[in-house]
């Protein structure tokens, strides 16, 4: 008989365990390990790899087969000019202080969120409210030791507290560093209030070539290289409208203070999705039906600026529709992010979309949700879905003069009635000299309501002043001997424009430990046995889909180990092999570590008329079959069609063999 197993799931995580587990069985391990290690840079072993590689699968069926888009893989090396074109050099910054006695770099956001979490968790443990430890580094616990004291605050201080935390991604560099004077915060472990925030560029600089001549970074994402090919991109989709390319692929951020394990790293693999839309006709996506009946959890932006951080359960469809997320598109791809990550396993009772506030939003974002997701660190960011507007494109193209833009036929011809300028080429060129290719360039620019008051500037005045940057002091004066500028209608057969771009943008290596995280929990046999850690990974994306164990090392067993093998192989499902002499309970318990679903166990019955006991993992309950049977059984698990519960309803169950489940 099976040993009778006690659950103990939805139990406080205790993560220092299931961290030694995760490296133990080389989920992930620290880069460089026996050098010392390097903060935020991680290797995956064997499980972790096979994982990643697992998500990264469903992901790509998930969104690029399914939806129809273009993969590209672009370099990681960027010239700095792309990237000080889209605005990453200028802005994609934290705030940083530095700490006056011992010089530790400090992310100022950081710093305040957690000195007053320490205060908050103080007060409760100074009003007797039992609070849940939250492991941490023991070095970094001695630090915070003395913010953690257990002192009662005012009712209108933990207010004020709670509503800082609330909107902490909100404030700027400045505000930051007032709120550290206004609070008195101080580094833990040396009792110093650090310095003024400073905003701190997070990309890696680099040269490219030997001269040094021509600087580069590291991406700090992958859009942009999908940009700057979507001129050809769009005429590899035949110029058909929407489309989509997506991307897989490492980027570089220069963190701060990395912590938290695998979740803030320097070095990390992103898919990001770019959605190409027409603005006209307010973003509307011809699926968004299918989806709008899907419930999310949102916590919108006015929720947080009002210091609060309650959420809301609601259909995509009544989101869009009240205007809390900006249009259909967007809203189709928080719902397909949603879908994905219940596909995978992520526990839905620890996933949140946040609205992005004003100060937080990245420069491009019209709108932005992130899907956040719980864990013993707190809410962690791990998919942001943004809609960039036609901000790259525009500014990319305006840099090179590349048309990035969409050339549209239309059905039915129409009459534009517009302010046209003509400038009189003779007079114009002579008259401005070198600087005449900018002058034009600057009213080529100029917009419709500028050109119509300039039109009643010249008729009046006889001449007009137009702002250009580069030229004299940033001013030219234009007669009307060498402008005209009138009203008049023209015919369009084709119209112009630059697409909008709806952005999904998944941190891999984020989910994967969330993953671990909601996959995790022990299991103990009666009698008080040792707790046993369990993986509790869909079939579709364990790393290792199918343990083959024989019930001893008798010579008979291994030519039917050896064909189930190679059966399993043939139809691409991953197995392994436990021959080794520990009882078949403690075989199948060590592999539960690894998240293996299925079991097959080779005994004399399967030598004598080959059927097999095909074992779950989370009730480890088995059935038995013949070959056929079994294998279908295990195809049907790990694509994900049937589950646990349909194989025991099909096939007949077996009680036997596995002993001792939860001991070593």
């Amino acid at each position: 008989m099976a040993a009778t197993a006690t659950t103990l799931k939805g139990q406080p995580l205790d993560r220092p365990v299931l961290d030694s587990m995760l490296r133990r069985r080389m989920f992930y391990t620290p880069s460089f390990e026996i050098y010392g290690g390097v903060a935020g840079l991680y290797d995956y072993g064997p499980p972790g790899c096979a994982l990643l590689t697992n998500i990264i699968d469903t992901w790509r069926k998930h969104f690029i087969l399914e939806e129809d888009m273009l993969e590209v893989d672009c370099t990681a090396l960027t010239p700095a000019e792309v990237l000080k074109t889209s605005g990453h050099v200028e802005k994609f910054a934290d705030w940083m202080c530095k700490d006056p006695k011992n010089g530790d770099i400090i992310r100022a956001d950081h710093f305040v969120e957690e000195i007053l979490e320490a205060r908050l968790k103080g007060d409760k443990e100074a009003r007797g409210v039992k609070v849940e430890e939250k492991e941490e580094d023991p070095k970094k616990k001695k630090k915070k030791a003395k913010a953690t004291e257990a002192v009662k605050l005012d009712d209108a201080v933990v207010q004020e507290y709670e509503e800082v935390l609330a909107k902490i991604d909100n404030y700027n560099g400045e505000e930051l560093g007032q709120l550290i004077k206004k609070y008195e915060l101080k580094n833990p472990a040396t009792g110093a209030e650090p310095s003024q925030p400073v905003a701190f560029n997070l990309m890696f600089q680099t040269a490219i070539g030997p001269s040094s001549h021509a600087p580069g970074y590291l991406r700090p994402e992958t859009a942009q290289g999908q940009f700057l090919n979507f001129a050809k991109l769009l005429e590899w989709n035949q110029q058909q409208m929407p489309f989509a390319s997506a991307s897989i692929g490492k980027s570089f951020r220069n963190e701060i203070s990395p912590r938290a394990g695998i979740i803030r790293v320097r070095e990390f693999l992103m898919a990001e999705i770019e959605h190409y839309v027409d603005p006209q006709g307010g973003k509307k996506h011809d699926r968004f039906h299918e989806v709008k009946d899907v419930e999310l959890i949102l916590l919108n932006r006015h929720t947080q600026l009002a210091g609060k951080t309650n959420v809301e359960k609601v259909s995509i469809g009544k989101a869009v529709a009240d205007g809390t997320v900006d249009n259909e598109t967007l809203g189709y791809f928080l719902a397909r992010i949603h879908l994905f990550l219940e596909k995978i396993g992520i526990d839905q009772s620890k996933i949140r979309f946040r609205q992005h506030m004003a100060n937080e939003a990245a420069h491009y974002a019209k709108d932005c949700w992130d899907a956040e997701m719980q864990t013993s660190y707190g809410w962690i960011e791990c998919v942001g879905c943004a809609d960039r507007s036609a901000y790259d494109l525009t500014v990319h193209a305006k840099k090179t003069g590349a048309p990035l833009m969409v050339r549209e036929r239309l059905d039915k011809p129409i009459s534009i009635e517009e302010w046209q300028i003509d400038l009189d080429k003779k007079k114009f060129g002579p008259h401005f000299k070198k600087d005449g290719k900018t002058v034009e360039a600057a009213i080529e620019a100029l917009p419709q309501d500028k050109r119509e008051a300039l039109a009643q500037d010249l008729q009046s005045a006889g001449k007009i002043t137009v702002d250009v940057e580069g030229v004299g002091n940033g001013t030219v004066e234009i007669s009307k001997d060498l402008i005209t500028i009138e009203r008049r209608t023209r015919v369009e057969n084709t119209r112009e424009y630059t697409p909008n771009v709806i952005e999904p943008s998944f941190g891999l290596g984020r989910i994967l430990y969330a993953l671990l995280e909601h996959s995790y929990w022990t299991r103990a046999s009666d009698g008080g046995d040792e707790a046993r850690c369990v993986l509790s990974f869909p079939p579709t994306i364990a790393p290792t889909k199918i343990l083959l164990v024989p019930l001893s090392s008798h010579e008979s067993f291994k030519p039917l180990l050896r064909h189930m093998s190679l059966k399993l192989r043939g139809l691409g499902i991953s197995s392994r092999i436990d021959d080794s002499s520990a009882s078949i309970g403690k075989r199948y318990s060590r592999n539960d570590e690894l998240g293996t679903p299925l079991g097959i166990t080779v005994d004399f019955q399967s030598v004598k008329d080959k059927t097999f006991t095909l074992r779950d993992r989370d009730s480890t309950k088995q059935v038995r079959a013949d070959e056929d049977k079994i294998i279908a059984a295990i195809k049907s698990l790990t694509d994900g069609t049937k589950v646990w519960a349909d194989i025991e309803k099909e096939l007949p169950i077996f009680e036997g063999q596995e002993t001792d489940v939860a001991v070593r």
